[in-house]
Order: structure tokens, then C-alpha cells, then sequence
């Protein structure tokens, strides 16, 4: 498989009506994950908060997205959404994180989590926020 890119849209507690939003819309098939589900709870009023969300269709369109931290900044117009970048393997993610963080702020290394062998965020020399995984088959 090659490396995807899906835009990954970020909201403070309604991305669970946006990908049921989506969902209807597209006739897409609706993913998702809160952070109780995942076992991550970094604090208790987010429980029920959107973690991993993803809408995909049959012919191709998707949709990922997620609750955004308290503890990071958000607004519509300043982080409203990521590039969510999947690949299959280590060798694929890593070769497109070492070309993606030349030059780039990274708020989240390329490590190892819960939800994926390799994980991590970079915000790219132009400010565009990229999240790379392993795609792992992860599924609540």
C-alpha cells in the first residue's frame, strides 16, 4: 500500500456530530474511537471525547478527526485541521517523516503508541500540521 494522505479535521468536542455529519453525507462508513474506548484518558471531561474518528467510502473519499487537547490551542481558523499521512511500514513513515521535518516544529516525536507501532506530528516549514502513523489495524 502506498503512503496516504487524509485531511484530518480537529474540533473542541463536536467531532462526533461532524463525523456523523459526514457520515450521512458521504454514505460512508463512520469510525470511532473515544478516549475511554482507547484506554487514554488524559482528563476526566474528555472521556467521551472524539480520539480517532474516520469516515471512508467505498470509491475513495475520506475523513478523519478528532477532539483537540484542552491543553493546545484551537480555533477554526488556526488549527482547524491536519494532514493525516498512513503508511504500512516503518521504512515508508520514517522516510517521509526525515523529509517532512527538515525545517519543521515538531510537537510530537515519531515514536511508538498505544494506537500505532509509529506515531508522530510534525508541523511542517510552511505550518502545515502532519500527522504520520503505521497503520495498524486499530479498531475499538
Amino acid at each position: 500500500m502506498p503512503v496516504r494522505a487524509v485531511t484530518h479535521l480537529n474540533f473542541r468536542g463536536d467531532a462526533r456530530e461532524a463525523l456523523t455529519f459526514h457520515r450521512a453525507a458521504s454514505g460512508g462508513k463512520a469510525t470511532q474511537v473515544t478516549h475511554r474506548d482507547a484506554g487514554v484518558v488524559p482528563e476526566p471531561a474528555r472521556a467521551e471525547q472524539t480520539m480517532f474518528g474516520q469516515v471512508t467510502t467505498a470509491d475513495g473519499p475520506s475523513v478523519m478527526a478528532c477532539d483537540v487537547s484542552s491543553g493546545l490551542p484551537w480555533d477554526r481558523g488556526r488549527n482547524a485541521f491536519f494532514v493525516s499521512v498512513h503508511g504500512e511500514s516503518a521504512e515508508e513513515i520514517t522516510a517521509y517523516w526525515e523529509k517532512l521535518t527538515e525545517g519543521a516544529t515538531v510537537p510530537r516525536q515519531l515514536g511508538a503508541a498505544r494506537w500505532a507501532p509509529l506515531n508522530g506530528m510534525p508541523r511542517d516549514r510552511s505550518g502545515v500540521t502532519c500527522v504520520l502513523d503505521v497503520v495498524s489495524g486499530y479498531t475499538a
